[in-house]
């Protein structure tokens, strides 16, 4: 008599489907929503829900690239060993890792600053001009602390945060739709249908948590049934928030209004459509979701440094334990976080960390070509992810190039320069090879077809 196999024991996880994709929703609704919907109007006019759409639809491919490869090499590193897996451990894939590593940060600034931007709008007048830089720096600080407690502990933050968001954008938007003035709609305004792209580009950024989502897989029970499902729930959740949403502030207000009151436009819709409860309401939301969005990317961000370091393109100290769940590559994160809050205004960090995220998911993707065989990814689904990245990316940096201060681009470009710098020097001076390793997977697919023996990892 046959007996059926026996499913693979599962190991116990502390991050759960529900904790992952609040971890996912809370590191993609503290930007673009609260902080830089007045700056994507300049360029979409009132078609800045369209702008939403699209900025979802080029991230749904990301999405789907990330997934599998997730799935195939679950780590608490995510995209940074997704990157040695495709291009093998080599300049390209330590560049890369630095690069990203970086762009998160640049990411934390801009939510930080725009929970400072919100905190001084509900403080009132009066404040000095550098509170908005102290009250940015202390919710970093304050989130390492959340951090050295424990992913469970994140987790679990995150789901909280993210239930009391969604219940207050649930009130504006049943309420606003009552207020709504479809009539006096003026479709003037904005840059065409390139001002929608454009926007598309700048609110990229608005989507990126997704990222954050794989470097989670490491702390599953099944990672190969609880990533996807995490993934696209979450990237469903925040494009019909995103959506419904931003359609009301266009109905409620006029696009000069939201362009006047970039740094807190949802709250001032907030007032139009509640008076000053909803004034209120929203601020407090946007404190919640900013903060929410520096602890689930910080979360992240330290988990990316620690691979990184694991593997040997950053210095070991980034993977040394402190306290419970700290290491200083947690600390040393929110110190560089703390340079760019200090250095840049909310406007630059937003351009610059759509532009960075922009590079590092299609550059996943030209990598996922590589190692398809071993994910099962569909061919055209990651061709379509690596030329809409590449499109939005051109675009924003053009626009960036005639519209921004050249500090945005510049910087840009010189963080992705210095990333390889900073490779290369490291290789050179711990003696590891220039020239690219054969990425492991190709490795073992070689080992296996000699044997003639599966390959285990």
């Amino acid at each position: 008599m046959m007996t059926e196999p026996k499913a693979p024991a599962t190991r116990k996880g502390t991050i759960s489907v529900v904790g992952a994709t609040a971890i996912g929703v809370g590191g993609m609704m503290g930007a673009g929503l609260y902080t830089l919907v007045g700056l994507a109007t300049t360029a979409t006019g009132v078609w800045l829900p369209v702008a939403f759409l699209v900025g979802g639809v080029v991230s749904f491919f990301s999405v789907y690239s990330y997934a599998k490869l997730g799935v195939r090499y679950p780590s608490r590193g995510g995209a940074a060993q997704f990157l040695v897996e495709c291009f093998g451990d080599g300049i390209m894939a330590g560049g890369l890792n630095i690069f990203q590593f970086l762009g998160w940060m640049v990411a934390m600034a801009l939510y930080a600053s725009g929970f400072a931007g919100y905190a001084q709008d509900l403080l009132g007048g009066g404040l000095p001009s550098w509170s908005g830089k102290a009250i940015a720096v202390g919710i970093i600080l304050a989130v390492v602390v959340v951090n050295f407690v424990g992913s469970k502990v994140v987790s679990r933050a995150e789901t909280a945060i993210i239930v009391f968001e969604l219940i207050i954008l649930a009130v504006f938007v049943a309420v606003g739709m009552t207020k709504a003035h479809v009539p006096a709609l003026t479709f003037s305004g904005g840059m065409g249908p390139f001002g929608i792209l454009f926007g598309a580009g700048l609110l990229y950024v608005t989507y990126e948590g997704f990222g954050v989502m794989t470097n989670t897989t490491g702390e599953m029970s099944d990672p190969a049934r609880e990533l996807p499902r995490a993934m696209y729930s979450a990237l469903i959740i925040v494009m019909v928030v995103y959506l419904v949403v931003s359609t009301v502030m266009v109905l409620v207000m006029s696009t000069h209004a939201i362009e006047a009151n970039q740094g807190h436009a949802l709250a001032e819709a907030g007032q139009v459509v509640l008076g000053r409860v909803g004034f209120v309401a929203i601020g407090v939301a946007a404190l919640v979701a900013t903060a929410s969005a520096v602890n689930a990317t910080m979360f992240g961000d330290a988990n990316l440094a620690f691979q990184v370091a694991k593997d040997g393109q950053l210095p070991k100290i980034f993977e040394r334990h402190i306290w419970l769940s700290g290491n200083w590559a947690l600390l040393i994160t929110a110190a560089l976080t703390i340079v760019f809050v200090l250095a840049f205004p909310l406007s630059v960090v937003g351009q610059m960390a759509s532009l960075a995220f922009l590079i590092v998911y299609g550059m996943v993707s030209v990598g996922h070509l590589r190692v398809r065989h071993e994910t099962g990814a569909r061919r055209w689904m990651l061709l379509a992810a690596i030329i809409l990245n590449a499109a939005l990316f051109l675009l924003l940096l053009g626009y960036s190039i005639v519209r921004s201060p050249p500090t945005t681009w510049i910087t840009l470009l010189a963080l992705f320069a210095l990333s390889f710098v900073v490779e290369w020097g490291y290789r050179r001076w711990t003696g590891r090879g220039l020239r690219p390793a054969v990425p492991p997977s190709a490795a073992e697919s070689a080992s296996g077809s000699n044997s003639g023996m599966p390959v285990n990892r």
